[in-house]
């Protein structure tokens, strides 16, 4: 078994402890620092972050491979990358990005397949001179989005 392969076991075993906390991002160096990311249902707590790093320093030797080890919840700004995290943001403000166009946007529906956004847009009058408010829907595949993010309004 292969360095990445037994700490990928090891975060598997502990996140089966702890269903809502999910595994976003794994690395490792060619130095062997090990970095992970995690996101969670209802966010992730501190001792979330240090169950998960104990139960991968204490089952590792260090006099077998030294490592640095890092884990730390994903940030606010970072791009969602799994269907759950989209789930999890049902009702936020997303600003998405696809091949063709970026939007900013209420996140009203996420499933396996796609996402759907709503957001108001002003637009010219079917008749008559001006502009009107109206409200617009898109349905989104995951294939098409290059990258979306939480935005934070205070």
């Amino acid at each position: 078994m292969t360095f990445k392969e037994k700490v990928n076991t090891l975060i598997t075993e502990a996140l089966l402890e702890k269903p809502s906390v999910f595994l976003i991002d794994l690395s490792i160096s060619d130095s062997f620092k090990i970095s992970v990311g995690l996101d969670g249902d209802n966010g992730v707590a501190l001792q979330d972050c240090i169950d998960i790093s104990r139960a991968i320093e204490n089952n590792l030797d260090r006099e077998e491979q030294d490592f640095s080890l890092e884990v730390a919840s994903v940030g606010v700004g970072s791009p969602l990358k799994l269907t759950r995290q989209y789930i999890k943001n049902i009702g936020r403000t997303l600003i998405v990005t696809t091949n063709t166009e970026k939007i900013e946007a209420e996140l009203v529906e996420a499933n396996d397949v796609f996402i759907i956004l709503s957001w108001k847009a002003r637009e010219p009058k079917k008749v008559g001179k001006g502009k009107e408010t109206v409200q617009k829907e898109q349905q989104i595949p995951y294939t098409e989005i290059k990258e979306a993010i939480v935005t934070v309004t205070f």
